[in-house]
């Protein structure tokens, strides 16, 4: 994997969850592989690495080219009352919580006001919502821009989200918007028909 800097990422905001130092391991292409505690099970295309640092006890990071220019996460049956993220080391903010009963605009706004407050940024647009599949399961599908303080650089971002037994599970995509989003927008979108959602009872030692 080529390394860059990591720039405005949720990694460098959520630091309670993340180590010293986050190793990686490369994914093998067309390769199933267990995401998220085996809670979801996703076939990667080539080019594909993992994080030892984590978003959240829930949550899980991958990256193509450098956290800076694609960022993948996915978040597995966070429960009633958690939040998305973790919250940064140290700090006083206090995130938004799930809910069970979320309508799907609400677990949309959920993610908004989520990152605003990481990213400690007022410029986050949510530009598009509409219904879509997470795996087999009815969910929601957001676009979303933002441009993170002092950096300059405009980013667009792609969820979809569904409740499953009365957890959240959550697939983001975030990159810059030259160039980065358009090339890989289309086959995260194909990961995402595909992946496999095993809720906890579901899964076998």
């Amino acid at each position: 994997m080529r390394l860059v800097p990591m720039a405005i990422s949720l990694l460098a905001l959520v630091g309670a969850s993340v180590p010293g130092f986050a190793e990686w391991k490369a994914l093998v292409a067309d390769e199933g592989v267990n995401v998220a505690g085996k809670l979801i099970f996703a076939t990667p295309k080539s080019g594909w690495n993992r994080s030892s640092a984590r978003p959240s006890d829930h949550g899980e990071r991958w990256t193509r080219d450098g956290l800076a220019l694609n960022e993948l996460t996915f978040f597995a049956a966070i429960p009633d009352g958690s939040t998305i993220y973790n919250a940064p080391y140290g700090s006083a903010k206090k995130l938004p919580q799930f809910r069970s009963n979320m309508l799907a605009t609400e677990i949309v706004e959920l993610f908004e006001n989520s990152n605003r407050i990481l990213l400690d940024s007022s410029v986050f647009s949510i530009d598009a919502v509409e219904p879509a599949k997470l795996g087999t399961y009815e969910g929601v599908r957001f676009a979303y821009s933002y441009a993170a303080q002092d950096e300059g650089l405009t980013r667009k971002g792609e969820g979809v989200a569904a409740i499953v037994e009365g957890k959240l599970y959550l697939v983001n995509f975030i990159a810059p918007e030259i160039h980065y989003f358009d090339r890989d927008i289309e086959e995260i979108r194909q990961l995402v028909a595909t992946l496999q959602l095993r809720p906890p009872q579901a899964i076998r030692p």
